[in-house]
């Protein structure tokens, strides 16, 4: 079996790369390990950059979303009792972000590539990757039914997250890796309550760290700085919404709507990134070569713009007979992954108490965050990361 482009992962990576090529007129096929009700059913929480709903629209998966998201024009800062919002459209010449869940993304790019005649398989197993660099790189598999398949492709894209097959799939030495653990962890509920607050709220409190979001008209997703290590188990319903409250008062004394919990987790915190993203006639995109802590809110989008910058490039190998954007993929998306994982680890550094208790440093994230939201020019840099710097 032979196809132009085989793609590793049904995430919004795979998916997205997939309808790009699509619509650019490159055949492609895309293997997942997982069921598809499983991978529509993996709750994650989802904040769209301007360029991914611009993206979304673009290649005809964005009607549920302009219908179901929340288009979100500001965020909150709360620190020392006090909220500030940051105006996006103002300080950023009209964009914003959109709430709007990666499971959901993922359905509606199923949609639109099972609409187009797309060639997704779920469910495979044992997947290997052989020849990456001859110009004929193979993936073979075994298929639902336990048979043995090899697809021989031009490319392959690893877009299989970070404990896929296609990383560990290039020569030892090749890779450099760039990784940082942060020591505290998020503790995440979902509950059933209406919308606390109608934008983001991210909170400083001497105890931690606290972030108000939402995921729908009666649900609402919450999260609070906790040590990695601790468990689930210790906390019980009542002395989450006692933490929320203490870390999120204000002195006019607001406090979050309150409700059924109805799930509970504890999320680990790294920064990490390798180089290069390709090797031979494999390129790396998403969680497959970096991951990003969520404060900064970049996960997703920084796969959006990986596979926009890979697709083009292929594009142009295919009608141009150009291999010169391919051999530059790496180089171009780097520079904005580290553009995004520098704010997500400023955000990240401002927002949290670090172990130690450290007074200074305490000290320093406040006034951080006092010159973030009083000056202009502090908030335009805050404002236009979070809303999105460009694609490429």
């Amino acid at each position: 079996m032979r196809t132009q482009v085989g793609i590793i992962g049904a995430g919004p990576a795979g998916l997205l790369l997939s309808q790009l090529l699509h619509l650019a007129g490159i055949e492609s096929i895309v293997l997942e390990t997982r069921s598809q009700d499983a991978i529509e059913a993996t709750i994650r929480a989802g904040i769209l950059e301007q360029g991914t709903v611009d993206l979304m629209r673009t290649i005809g998966a964005g009607e549920r979303m302009d219908k179901e998201g929340f288009r979100h024009e500001g965020i909150a800062l709360r620190f020392k009792g006090q909220t500030h919002r940051l105006d996006f459209p103002e300080l950023t010449d009209g964009k914003s972000v959109m709430l709007y869940p990666q499971h959901e993304v993922i359905k509606d790019l199923v949609v639109v590539r099972q609409a187009g005649g797309g060639d997704l398989r779920f469910e495979v197993r044992d997947v290997t990757l052989h020849d990456l660099d001859p110009s004929s790189p193979k993936i073979r598999y075994r298929n639902k039914d336990g048979q043995t398949d090899e697809i021989v492709c031009d490319f392959i894209a690893g877009c299989d997250g970070t404990n896929g097959v296609s990383r560990p799939s290039i020569p030892q030495g090749v890779l450099s890796t760039y990784e940082k653990v942060y020591p505290f962890g998020w503790f995440g509920i979902l509950c059933k309550a209406p919308p606390s607050s109608e934008e983001l709220i991210y909170s400083l409190h001497d105890r931690g760290f606290a972030l108000v979001s939402t995921r729908s008209p009666d649900i609402q997703r919450m999260y609070f700085q906790v040590d990695p290590t601790d468990k689930v188990e210790n906390w019980s319903d009542d002395r989450i919404w006692e933490e929320f409250r203490l870390r999120l008062a204000t002195d006019d004394g607001w406090t979050p709507k309150e409700g059924p919990i109805f799930s509970k987790v504890i999320v680990g915190m790294r920064s990490f990134v390798v180089d290069p993203m390709q090797y031979g006639r494999l390129f790396l995109a998403g969680d497959a070569a970096h991951v990003v802590p969520p404060t900064g809110a970049k996960g997703l989008n920084l796969a959006a713009a990986d596979v926009q910058v890979l697709a083009k490039a292929m594009q142009a190998f295919y009608r141009q007979n150009r291999a010169d954007l391919l051999d530059q993929y790496s180089v171009t998306v780097l520079r904005r992954i580290w553009k995004a994982e520098r704010f997500s680890w400023w955000m990240t550094s401002m927002l949290h108490r670090f172990p130690g208790n450290d007074t200074f440093q305490y000290q320093m994230q406040l006034a951080e965050l006092d010159y973030v939201t009083s000056s202009r020019i502090g908030a335009a840099a805050l404002a236009e990361n979070y809303v999105g710097l460009p694609m490429a």
